[in-house]
């Protein structure tokens, strides 16, 4: 079965940086476009970041832009979220999704779009 893992998340002050990353097993990342999603208590679900598969094409939530990067390592099969600044409204699960390298990066992220997803981690921005 195919399988994401997320790992990384954590509690945090605010102003701080986390490193969130996407590591998949059973299937090569290669040929998915990846994003990050957020789910915080009693709201939607919202798309913080994805990326391409060849990783020349990203998006990012306008909350999120200028504070977090997305890139992947396509050798370790994996996608990282690099997040500076944080913020308590930050706060929430974050889970990675693939989807098929036909996606576009925009669509994937507004429209929440994937094929696999992974279980989440809780990243927590508090004093």
């Amino acid at each position: 079965q195919l399988q994401l893992v997320e790992s990384g998340g954590g509690l945090v002050q605010p102003g701080g940086s986390l490193r969130l990353s996407c590591e998949a097993s059973r299937f090569t990342l290669d040929y998915y476009a990846i994003g990050w999603f957020r789910q915080a208590p009693g709201k939607e679900r919202e798309g913080v970041s994805c990326i391409s598969a060849s990783g020349g094409s990203t998006h990012y939530a306008d909350s999120v832009k200028g504070r977090f990067t997305i890139s992947r390592d396509n050798a370790k099969n994996t996608v990282y979220l690099q997040m500076h600044s944080l913020k308590p409204e930050d706060t929430a699960i974050y889970y990675c999704a693939a989807a098929s390298l036909l996606t576009l990066v925009q669509d994937m992220c507004v429209k929440g779009s994937g094929d696999y997803w992974g279980q989440g981690t809780q990243v927590t921005v508090s004093s």
